[in-house]
């Protein structure tokens, strides 16, 4: 039968139905997993190039809003710096220094501090409000380091107008270049507030504009608790510092929300702007898709499992029967010993293993005496009941597993005992003589000692091959029973002519 056909018959098929019951499914889910895996990969690669042109867009407000203040103030420390100007009343420096553009509300107010911290000249309030700036860090920054350039302060609470601010500063010098003081222009973080919040940036998203000593301005949603907040020891900022642009996905340290945080620098000043898009909102599309393909595969899977399970029931149950017919094809029926057939291939096997380690094998041929007239003289449901108390007596007559007790044909039994030579398989055959001394059958009236057996011993060295060893037994059963029964007889050393069978099985 080639193999197609004989995959497709008896159990081979139910075994190729549960393989390809589960390998269809498999197949499926892999194959939607590959997918599923893509379409995640595809969105994910769309959140941050989204998440790019936002934060470009932003940056690129941010930069001019603070390019623009940053002329203001160079503007301003030129026309300082001019004598006319200086030399001239107060109220039209005001109007020189100050114009329209840069005393917007939004941009705050520009100051003239001079070298003790004190405002001489305010776009805004009178000369001189709010006292002393001196503890301010810009004040400090410019009047420790000659060559600070544009600093951005970190977010203070403005004394004058009562809003959070940060502040953009210059160093003033004076004509023989000492500290003569510092111009400041403020924003306040409104305006950056009102820049983000132009953005939709969806639920359980942020974004940070953060110097770049971990010092945050601002974030957006907002929240005056963030303001001025440190965030120099955050392995988000920290990785965000070390790459200055770019994007990863992590958990944030400040509500325990997993983003895509993408980040890069302001310009050329010392600022990080980072926008984190939350991931389940970036899958949520996906997750729902997912759910529906996955269930749909689960289910497919569950009825294969089932069905599988089903077919391993029913191969199991199959398989149980063809043990127990292949068993009962073994088995004498009535007195449950193995029978010829296993007794034929038994006695191959263990001739081959003899052979093969050179160790000894005995066989015995143990028969009935009389047994006719048993049945006879009883009915055959009592010599049925005498064979079964045979094939108990010679079962308890061997104690090694390897050792086999069959019957092999009517009153007929053999004992097959590997590993034992002629004198160790004698023992045994007298052992089971005196057992079946003690056979008795009550019920039918048959005394113990009624019974007995006449036994063939052969031992392999007297055979060339196992029909050999058999026949050995066989001759040597004959001549017990010519012998006069109820003995043990040994095989000769050659085979026993076929006319003294005769004269044997006559007697």
């Amino acid at each position: 039968m080639s193999l197609p056909r004989r995959l497709l018959a008896g159990p081979q098929a139910v075994r190729v139905s549960i393989v390809l019951g589960l390998l269809a499914p498999l197949g499926m889910l892999v194959v939607s997993g590959f997918m599923l895996y893509e379409m995640r990969r595809d969105m994910w690669q769309r959140a941050e190039e989204t998440s790019r042109s936002l934060l470009e867009v932003v940056e690129r407000d941010i930069a001019r809003n603070i390019e623009i203040t940053d002329l203001a103030l160079q503007g301003l420390i030129a026309k300082v710096e001019n004598p006319a100007v200086a030399g001239a009343p107060e109220d039209l420096r005001r109007l020189v220094l100050f114009d329209r553009v840069v005393t917007a509300d939004g941009f705050g107010i520009l100051v003239l501090f001079d070298e003790h911290g004190t405002g001489i000249l305010n776009s805004r309030y009178p000369s001189g409000a709010g006292g002393t700036f001196e503890d301010r860090d810009y004040f400090q920054v410019h009047r420790r380091d000659p060559d600070a350039g544009l600093y951005v302060s970190k977010p203070y609470l403005s004394r004058l107008s009562g809003a959070y601010t940060v502040a953009f500063s210059r160093r003033i010098a004076k004509p023989d270049g000492s500290f003569g003081g510092v111009a400041v222009a403020t924003l306040k973080l409104s305006h950056f507030t009102q820049i983000l919040e132009k953005l939709d940036l969806g639920r359980d998203s942020s974004i940070n504009l953060v110097r770049e000593d971990g010092i945050r301005i601002v974030r957006f949603p907002y929240d005056v608790r963030d303001v001025g907040s440190d965030l120099s020891a955050m392995p988000n900022f920290q990785r965000a510092l070390r790459e200055r642009t770019g994007s990863f996905a992590d958990w944030a340290a400040r509500d325990r929300v997993h983003r895509l945080f993408t980040f890069k620098p302001v310009g050329s000043l010392p600022l990080l702007l980072a926008l984190g898009v939350s991931t389940q909102e970036i899958e949520a599309g996906w997750r729902a898709k997912a759910l529906v393909i996955g269930g749909t595969l689960l289910a497919l899977f569950c009825v294969a499992l089932l069905l599988a399970l089903l077919c391993g029931r029913e191969l199991r149950r199959r398989g149980a029967v063809e043990a127990e017919l292949a068993r009962l094809s073994l088995t004498d029926g009535l007195t449950g010993l193995p029978n010829r057939r296993r007794f034929d291939g038994a006695l191959d096997a263990a001739w081959r293993e003899a052979a093969r380690s050179g160790r000894p094998l005995s066989l015995l041929i143990v028969d009935a005496d009389h047994f006719k007239r048993i049945n006879d003289r009883h009915g055959h449901a009592v010599g049925d009941e005498v064979l079964r108390g045979l094939a108990r007596c010679l079962s308890a007559a061997i104690h090694r597993p390897h050792d086999l007790v069959c019957r092999i044909g009517g009153e007929e039994f053999a004992l097959l005992l590997p590993d034992t030579d002629e004198e160790g398989a004698a023992r045994v055959a007298e052992r089971l003589r005196a057992g079946v001394a003690t056979l008795a059958v009550e019920q039918a009236g048959i005394p113990a000692g009624a019974v007995t057996v006449s036994v063939g011993l052969a031992p392999s060295a007297c055979a060339d091959t196992p029909a050999d060893l058999y026949r050995a037994a066989d001759a040597a059963l004959y001549e017990a029973k010519a012998a006069g029964r109820d003995r043990v007889c040994r095989a000769p050393d050659r085979p026993v002519p076929t006319h003294l069978r005769l004269v044997a099985s006559s007697a």
